[in-house]
């Protein structure tokens, strides 16, 4: 079971990165790269696709996680970084610009990968002391 939430951890800070470095690189990657245009990576299916990813997957950990440790600020913040990463996909850049949308989802995800980095620390601390 532990070894689950471990991997799980890994896994949501790894969607959380891949998340940013989309948000950053994918632009860029576009204009020195033009057959990356042809993948269509950058329209809302992938944003809606990653958080249904991340959803389960940060949930679960935190949860495991937080019942070992007892930290509960760390779900709250998972929870938080959730809830922006949904009002980016959900809202886009319709209601929020791109610049806005890109904001959003790189807050969340920095809130997501330091909840899942602070309950994976906490989680081995928790195991050495056992």
């Amino acid at each position: 079971m532990r070894n689950m939430q471990a991997i799980l951890d890994r896994a949501a800070i790894s969607l959380s990165l891949l998340c940013a470095i989309h948000c950053l690189a994918f632009p860029l990657a576009l204009v020195l790269l033009p057959s990356l245009a042809a993948l269509s990576l950058n329209d809302e299916a992938f944003h809606f696709w990653m958080v249904f990813a991340v959803i389960p997957t940060s949930a679960y950990a935190l949860a495991v996680g937080c019942k070992k440790h007892k930290h509960y600020q760390l779900v709250a913040l998972g929870a938080l970084g959730l809830l922006l990463l949904i009002l980016a996909a959900f809202l886009g850049e319709s209601y929020l610009s791109e610049l806005g949308e890109k904001a959003l989802t790189l807050v969340g995800a920095s809130f997501i990968a330091f909840s899942h980095y602070k309950n994976y620390n906490l989680c081995r601390q928790y195991d050495n002391c056992n």
